[in-house]
């Protein structure tokens, strides 16, 4: 299965990905390319020590269907199947998500559907909070929206700011998201052999 993974930033999720694929956490896959928008974003320099492709497609200026159809080709010319956002800070586009029907995933730190968007352990303690954690989910067309894959949780503690819980939160990420993307890949899997079974069948009769 080839994955694309899509990264604004530091890319710390999208090096948990890659490492799993690479050491056989994540079976029988492979990241076949990793895209960011922005040309300083740091997960880059981490992608290409691992010997993963690099493309930058920069967003700015440009209309999000015209950039969004740029990376469209730029995965579907490397085969990817499966596309995971990590840490990627533009909202896709209807024909993004077409594209992909039930095959983009997110990670975003709070517990889905509370708190979406951004800012978001600024507002669990304000709220007085006492517990928040991450969601993977399904992306579709609304932010942070989407089929709820699996959620981590861990406590607010009364003294957290902000940069500690998301500090707290982003330890359980990297293993939500092994463990997310590794859950879909059995699925496809399961669902691949069954139709080769109904396909075999059919051919027999």
């Amino acid at each position: 299965m080839e994955i694309g993974i899509l990264i604004s930033g530091r890319g710390s999720n999208m090096v948990a990905l890659v490492d799993a694929v690479a050491s056989g956490e994540i079976p029988a896959s492979e990241v076949a390319v990793v895209i960011s928008d922005k040309a300083d974003a740091a997960g880059l320099a981490k992608a290409e020590e691992r010997g993963v492709e690099t493309l930058v497609i920069e967003r700015k200026g440009r209309k999000r269907e015209e950039h969004d159809a740029e990376i469209v080709a730029a995965l579907k010319d490397r085969g990817v199947e499966i596309v995971c956002l990590a840490g990627y800070m533009r909202l896709l586009s209807p024909m993004f998500v077409r594209a992909f029907p039930d095959r983009i995933i997110n990670i975003h730190p709070s517990l889905l559907p509370a708190y979406p968007g951004l800012n978001v352990h600024e507002r669990v303690i304000a709220a007085g909070e006492k517990r928040s954690g991450c969601t993977v989910h399904y992306v579709d067309e609304l932010l942070d929206h989407g089929e709820v894959i699996l959620q981590r949780e861990v406590p607010v503690l009364p003294d957290d700011t902000p940069e500690t819980l998301s500090a707290r939160i982003l330890e359980q990420e990297h293993g939500a998201y092994v463990e997310a993307v590794k859950k879909i890949l059995t699925r496809e899997r399961a669902r691949s052999e069954q139709r080769e079974i109904e396909y075999g069948f059919s051919a027999r009769h």
